[in-house]
């Protein structure tokens, strides 16, 4: 209980006393005492205070709060992180040469998985797709997808001429390869509808289409599209 009025009707002299006397004489009146300190029916009637508050309940409850709203937060991020890995974009990582000099061994590309959703494959694309079963590296290793370049689609007409690539019986340029590359083991062929020719960058030192043969196009993760790490090489592919 608390009273922090004073009296009515006291001169602010008075308002100090509750009772007594004034310079040894009794002021022949008693002032009733302060409701804090009565008694009786007076302490009964005296209101609580219900709308008083807990400094230290509201806080705790301001940081639990707090906790679930960043909880849902962080689930939030986990969840859509989980989901565009799934079904947009996806990290990967180089482990092998047969890129190089467009990857080398232990960068990091973000792989598109709708490219081919919304367009065909086309030739010039670096592809992430399923090892074949029919690579050297197969089997139960721990690589699971391959990285290439596709130099020619379904329906081409491909082979290699004094160590340059011919499709559809013209010179392609290949402005991603190391001057003075050549290209062999590639007789004349035709792609399969549906299937796409790979080959690596690196082309003497590359397992791909020309020792497992042409991929399905059903087999490809996505289009590797930028190269992220390391950042001091950061670019378009």
């Amino acid at each position: 209980m608390r009273d922090v009025s004073s009296p009515s009707g006291l001169s602010g002299d008075d308002q100090g006393d509750a009772w007594g006397s004034v310079n040894g004489r009794d002021r022949g009146r008693h002032r009733s005492a302060p409701r804090h300190l009565a008694t009786g029916t007076d302490q009964a009637d005296e209101p609580t205070d219900s709308g008083s508050t807990d400094p230290a309940g509201h806080k705790a409850r301001s940081i639990g709060r707090t906790v679930l709203e960043w909880v849902a937060v962080v689930g939030c991020g986990v969840l859509v992180a989980i989901t565009a890995q799934a079904f947009l974009v996806q990290a990967f990582w180089i482990p092998s040469p047969s890129m190089a000099p467009t990857l080398e061994v232990g960068d990091r590309v973000l792989v598109n998985k709708l490219s081919y959703r919304t367009h065909d494959v086309n030739r010039g694309d670096v592809v992430v797709f399923e090892r074949p079963p029919q690579a050297s590296n197969g089997g139960d290793g721990e690589i699971k997808d391959l990285i290439k370049r596709v130099v020619a689609v379904g329906g081409d007409t491909l082979e290699a001429r004094d160590g340059n690539v011919y499709v559809n019986d013209e010179l392609i340029e290949e402005p991603y390869l190391v001057d003075g590359t050549l290209t062999d083991n590639l007789p004349r062929q035709q792609i399969p509808e549906d299937f796409v020719f790979v080959m690596g960058d690196n082309r003497a030192n590359s397992e791909d289409s020309r020792v497992f043969g042409p991929i399905d196009e059903d087999t490809i993760v996505g289009r590797a599209f930028v190269k992220v790490l390391p950042v001091s090489d950061l670019g378009w592919l």
